[in-house]
């Protein structure tokens, strides 16, 4: 069991990895840039909206097809499999939801708006939600606690 959350553990590092690497690489292209997009530009409500669109789309599809596909896969009587297809689901709702912090990082040092700061909070906090842990894995396939695949 542990192995498999070992692999989900990896994809949510790796997100908050990236993360962190495009603020840094943000920070470095803007330090010698004094000006940034005007707020009020077309660019800048098109970028904006595109961002704070994908995600109130982005987390609540990712968390309720996640939740509806574990109910699908709890049915699955090989444990192998069912864990298989877990690490697999929980990965892309990471990347689906991890993508949207990423972009929102991005897009602030484009347009240096308050309000892509809160859409990486926000997503940051999604995150949170989406970190497994062994217990939540025994409860959302219904393994038995001794399950040593």
């Amino acid at each position: 069991m542990e192995k498999f959350v070992k692999k989900i553990h990896l994809a949510y590092y790796l997100i908050y990895t990236v993360t962190i690497l495009s603020t840094i690489g943000g920070y470095i292209v803007t330090l010698t840039r004094e000006t940034s997009v005007d707020v009020k530009s077309p660019l800048s409500v098109t970028l904006s909206s595109i961002v704070i669109l994908y995600i109130i789309i982005s987390i609540p599809a990712a968390l309720a097809i996640f939740h509806r596909s574990t109910k699908k896969w709890a049915l699955i009587e090989d444990n192998y499999t069912k864990l298989n297809k877990y690490v697999a689901g929980a990965t892309w709702r990471l990347l689906a939801v991890g993508f949207g912090l990423v972009l929102s990082v991005v897009v602030f040092y484009i347009l240096r708006t308050e309000s892509m700061i809160f859409c990486a909070a926000i997503t940051a906090i999604a995150l949170l939600f989406c970190k497994p842990t062994e217990a939540k894995i025994i409860n959302d396939l219904k393994l038995d606690d001794n399950t040593e695949e």
